[in-house]
């Protein structure tokens, strides 16, 4: 595999980089939570959460562009390009590692400006002879009409049209530069079945959280109440008597005292691990997150700036670190699973200190070679994106074992003893890169 991973990378070329940000400002909703919960009670963070972020009308990923540096937060492939390059390769491995099957579905979810989706095709572009003759297709899970626009702009300039009827499962649909098929969706279960990788880079964070504290009386769940000195101000309270949540979604086991839980995540994941279990396929999810160990991580994020997640709603992102323990539980048997590790350890797996290397020799442009070292040194060092991110991976138990040798029929011939199939390839950036 490390063999493998080095080649690929020694293939690709030096492109130039591009930053380009337009600011879109954002919208409050504070009017309709207060109302809401004025007339039925404290909601919990889930729906607060649901309603901020995603209300078809106010929901801050429906209304802003909130990538980017005037935006509210940047993302690793807005960093830098190496970024979604390695990313690439790992998926052109992953599909090498499967067989090489002969049509590969190539699936985001929540693409964001499309940089990382636009940096794997790039690569894949650039690599199309290790494709053979296979065919690629690009299916995108986004939900923000806005975000799918810069997307489609991003991705195949004016070569994408939005469907007539609203109720289309494909709600866009294009063709990127490289002539490959390309489609937008609201949710998984409108893409097509068939042998897929799946990428999922700062994704889960932003799915709905419920929040659960420890008391005397049992698990009790944290919900968003107005808050009645100030009734223009939200608060958190723990209600009293049990939830439907606070029974359902704890694990028996759990030792922590304060638990947040992302029944959302855990329904995706079960559905990516019953897609990839059926028709091959592995997932890559990368983000904020932790393994089971982690309690409070509910925050927001306004002007790159943390920001009080109960102030101005609909005006800042709200998020929290994925617990990477709940969705392995989530994905069950169905799966082998992998990771999580950190971006760092991730990245170097994947060969990013050679691509660099490669990327500075070929570059002249002081500002350019400071931005790649400065891209590298952001997604990388310990104390800034290096260990905060992580990667969990979901493969196919047939990647890791190698198919079953088939069964003579009864009464047939003795076959003679096959050589032994070669062993599995290593998963990349999951195993230590060997490099020679």
């Amino acid at each position: 595999s490390s063999s493998l991973i080095s080649s690929l990378i020694s293939s690709l070329s030096s492109p130039s980089l591009s930053f380009s940000n337009t600011p879109i400002p954002g919208n409050s909703v504070l009017r309709h939570l207060t109302s809401k919960i004025k007339s039925t009670g404290p909601i919990s963070v889930a729906e607060y959460m649901r309603e901020v972020l995603t209300n078809p009308v106010t929901g801050y990923y429906v209304q802003n562009d909130m990538l980017g540096p005037d935006g509210d937060f940047i993302t690793s492939p807005e960093i830098s390009q190496i970024f979604g390059e390695l990313l690439g390769i790992w998926c052109l491995s992953e599909w090498m590692g499967a067989g090489k099957p002969s049509h590969l579905q190539l699936v985001e979810f929540g693409p964001g400006r499309g940089s990382l989706i636009s940096d794997v095709l790039r690569v894949f572009s650039q690599l199309s002879g290790a494709l053979g003759g296979a065919t690629v297709s690009v299916h995108l899970v986004e939900v923000s009409p806005k975000l799918s626009q810069i997307q489609a702009q991003c991705l195949s300039g004016d070569q994408s049209r939005v469907s007539a009827s609203e109720d289309e499962p494909v709600y866009r649909q294009g063709t990127t530069a490289a002539g490959l098929p390309i489609s937008w969706y609201r949710n998984l279960d409108d893409v097509p079945r068939g042998f897929s990788v799946y990428l999922a880079h700062e994704f889960f964070d932003a799915l709905p959280i419920h929040k659960f504290q420890r008391t005397e009386k049992g698990w009790r769940e944290v919900m968003v109440d107005v808050d009645p000195e100030e009734p223009d101000k939200l608060r958190f309270v723990i209600v009293p008597a049990p939830t439907l949540a606070s029974t359902q979604l704890i694990q028996s086991d759990e030792k922590r005292q304060h638990v947040e839980v992302c029944p959302e995540g855990g329904v995706i994941v079960q559905r990516l691990a019953n897609r990839i279990a059926g028709d091959g396929g592995a997932a890559l999810i990368a983000d904020y997150g932790h393994d089971g160990t982690k309690t409070d991580t509910f925050r927001g994020f306004k002007g790159h700036k943390l920001h009080d997640v109960l102030a101005s709603p609909g005006s800042a992102d709200l998020t929290a670190d994925v617990d990477f323990s709940y969705l392995r539980k989530m994905a069950g048997a169905m799966v082998a699973c992998m990771g999580p590790v950190s971006q760092r350890s991730f990245l170097k797996n994947m060969g990013i200190d050679t691509r660099l290397q490669v990327l500075l020799r070929n570059c002249a442009d002081p500002s350019t070679r400071a931005q790649l070292i400065h891209g590298y040194d952001m997604l990388t060092n310990p104390a800034k994106m290096g260990e905060r991110f992580q990667f969990f991976t979901m493969l196919n138990h047939i990647r890791l074992t190698g198919p079953e040798p088939k069964q003579p029929e009864l009464g047939a011939k003795m076959a003679p003893v096959p050589r032994k199939a070669p062993a599995p390839l290593p998963v990349a950036g999951f195993s230590e890169l060997g490099l020679s």
